[in-house]
C-alpha cells in the first residue's frame, strides 16, 4: 500500500528516531499499535530491536499465540516474560486506577529484559489519538518510567497507524482493539484468578462462535455478554439463548444476560473508557476496552 506524503513522513521520522537508539525492546501485544512500532524498529535496527510480551493471568492465552504469530509474520525475535499482577494489592483491589497499577509492573519487567539484552530503549504502542481517549491512568506509568512512545513523538494517530500497518502488510491491520481481561471486571470488584478464567473461558467460546467485536463482562457471577450492533442479530435467537446459558452456567456463571446496547468500550470503568492495554502486554497501548 502506498502512503500519503504526509503519513509517509512521518512513518521515515519515526523509522530515523528508532534508528538512532541504541538497539530497542517493544512491549508488544500483538494489536496493530504495538505490532506497528515492532515492524518499524525491525525495519531500522533489523537484529537490535526485540519484541517483548509479558505473561500473566490478565492475558488470554489466544493473545499470547497471536503475539507469538504476528512477531514471526513482522520477523522480528519474540521474547515472553512472564509475572503476575494478582501478587499486587493495589491491581487487585480494582480501583480508578488499576491500569496505572499493571502498567508499572509490565513496563517493568520490560525494563529488566531490555537491560538483560543490552538494549538501550524500551518503547510501547500509544499513539497520538490515547492522551485524549478519556480516563487513562495507564499513560501515567509510561510518562515516570520514561518509556519511548514513538507513534505519539512523531504524531501518528490510530488511522495512521492502520495505514502503516497496511503499508508493511500486517494481516492485524485491522484487528480490533483489545484490552486485557481485568477490563471486563467492574472497576471496585476485585480481580481474582477465577473471574480472569472464566471470562477468557466465555469469549474463547463466543469466538468459537463466530462473533468477531465482543466482551462478556463479570458482575460478581452475573455475565453480561456485549456484541457488536451488526452482529447483535445473531444473539437475539432462542438457540444463541439457551447455548449460552447452557455454556456459561458450566464455566460459573450463575446468571447470563444479553446487553440490548451492544458492544462497548469501557462500560465497566471509569468515565466509560476502558485502560488501553493493547500495547503492553501489551499494552495495544492495548487501546481499548
Amino acid at each position: 500500500m502506498t502512503l500519503e506524503a504526509a503519513v509517509e513522513a512521518k512513518l521515515e521520522a519515526a523509522r530515523d528516531d528508532l534508528a538512532s537508539r541504541d538497539g530497542v525492546l517493544i512491549a508488544f501485544s500483538g494489536g496493530v499499535d504495538s505490532s506497528v512500532v515492532a515492524a518499524i524498529a525491525n525495519d531500522a535496527l533489523g537484529e537490535d530491536a526485540v519484541a517483548c510480551t509479558a505473561r500473566s493471568e490478565t492475558l488470554p492465552e489466544a493473545e499470547l499465540e497471536e503475539a507469538r504469530r504476528v512477531a514471526d509474520e513482522i520477523g522480528i525475535r519474540h521474547e515472553v516474560v512472564s509475572f503476575s499482577e494478582l501478587e499486587s494489592e493495589d491491581f487487585v483491589e480494582n480501583d480508578d486506577d488499576r491500569c496505572y497499577h499493571c502498567r508499572t509492573m509490565r513496563l517493568g519487567e520490560m525494563e529488566a529484559t531490555a537491560r538483560k539484552l543490552g538494549l538501550g530503549t524500551v518503547c510501547d504502542g500509544t499513539n497520538a489519538d490515547d492522551p485524549g481517549a478519556g480516563h487513562r491512568p495507564g499513560l501515567q506509568a509510561v510518562e515516570e518510567l520514561d518509556i519511548h512512545s514513538p507513534l505519539l513523538a512523531h504524531d501518528i494517530g490510530k488511522a495512521e497507524v492502520r495505514a502503516i500497518a497496511d503499508h508493511y502488510g500486517l494481516s492485524v491491520a485491522d484487528k480490533p482493539s483489545m484490552a486485557c481481561l481485568s477490563s471486563r471486571i467492574p472497576t471496585g470488584l476485585e480481580v481474582t484468578e477465577e473471574r480472569l478464567t472464566r471470562v477468557e473461558r466465555a469469549e474463547a467460546l463466543l469466538r468459537q462462535w463466530g462473533f468477531e467485536q465482543f466482551r462478556v463482562r463479570d458482575h460478581d457471577g452475573l455475565a453480561r455478554i456485549e456484541v457488536a450492533p451488526d452482529e447483535l442479530e445473531r444473539a437475539l435467537t432462542v438457540e444463541f439463548a439457551e447455548t449460552v446459558r447452557e455454556e456459561l452456567s458450566e464455566i460459573g456463571f450463575d446468571h447470563v444476560t444479553l446487553d440490548l446496547h451492544g458492544y462497548r468500550t469501557g462500560s465497566v470503568s471509569p468515565d466509560g473508557d476502558d485502560p488501553v492495554v493493547e500495547d503492553v502486554f501489551a499494552a495495544e497501548s492495548e487501546g481499548d476496552d
